[in-house]
């Protein structure tokens, strides 16, 4: 008898075991970053952002893509050596409006390397709204080293560029000049980001209308003796910090 219960258990213990052992849900693979196509008048530029360490940076731009918010918007600033920024003004040089700003994420721990995208702003850290730009050199500079002031604070990087970065060298590479409420860096001819678009979602069924707004400042330092400042404009006094 003892040896029939003792047979019998032996053999119901594996079926016990694949019963737990199928209860015990699979791993979760990490969530792929999402990765953004820029289709601009000089050639595409896909970028990678960084959602985990800039979360609200990163929402805020597939926002903006989401919203059709940049097609049509030109990448407006150009400094050789130095960046490539672009996000709020269309092709007549007009501002669009924006949504509310965003507090930065420049003390995320990622730096302003070549190819990376950061987050443009004004003289306040938590002025950034749908403006960015592209990082042509290591600007260590422009990265974070205290909250003392906005010069201090830097500028927030949220994604690199993963291909397409010899677009942005041709880009930058462009005569500038200037044009409109610009007093130069205006790249000739105008550079417009015909659509942006997040890679494996579908397209947004409309473009969001273009509503004039004021004229935005958010620069980041202009290198050396230009240092990084909001827009510049013939209307606006540059401003010395971002």
């Amino acid at each position: 008898m003892l040896k029939s219960l003792l047979a019998a258990v032996l053999l119901l213990s594996p079926l016990t075991l694949s019963a737990q052992t199928a209860k015990t849900p699979a791993p979760t693979p990490p969530a792929a970053a999402p990765e953004v196509l820029l289709h601009t008048s000089q050639g595409d530029i896909t970028v990678q952002l960084y959602p985990d360490k800039a979360p609200k940076s990163v929402a805020n731009f597939l926002q903006y893509v989401r919203d059709g918010f940049y097609d049509g918007t030109l990448l407006h600033r150009v400094i050789a050596g130095y960046l490539v920024q672009g996000g709020l003004y269309t092709r007549d040089l007009q501002p669009k409006r924006t949504r509310p700003p965003v507090p930065s994420e420049a003390d995320n721990g990622l730096s302003n390397l070549r190819g990376t995208i950061a987050v443009a702003r004004g003289a306040d850290p938590n002025s950034g709204t749908s403006q960015f730009f592209f990082n042509l050199v290591d600007n260590r500079r422009l990265d974070f080293v205290g909250n003392q002031s906005g010069l201090t604070w830097g500028y927030a990087v949220f994604g690199k560029v993963v291909k397409g970065m010899d677009v942005v060298d041709k880009i930058a590479a462009l005569p500038t000049r200037a044009i409109g409420p610009f007093a130069g860096d205006v790249p000739n001819p105008l550079v417009v980001i015909e659509s942006a678009r997040i890679i494996g979602e579908a397209a947004p069924a409309s473009a969001s209308s273009t509503v004039p707004a004021k004229p935005s400042s958010a620069h980041p330092p202009a290198p050396k003796s230009k240092h990084p400042h909001k827009a510049t404009d013939k209307k606006t006094k540059a401003n010395p910090q971002a």
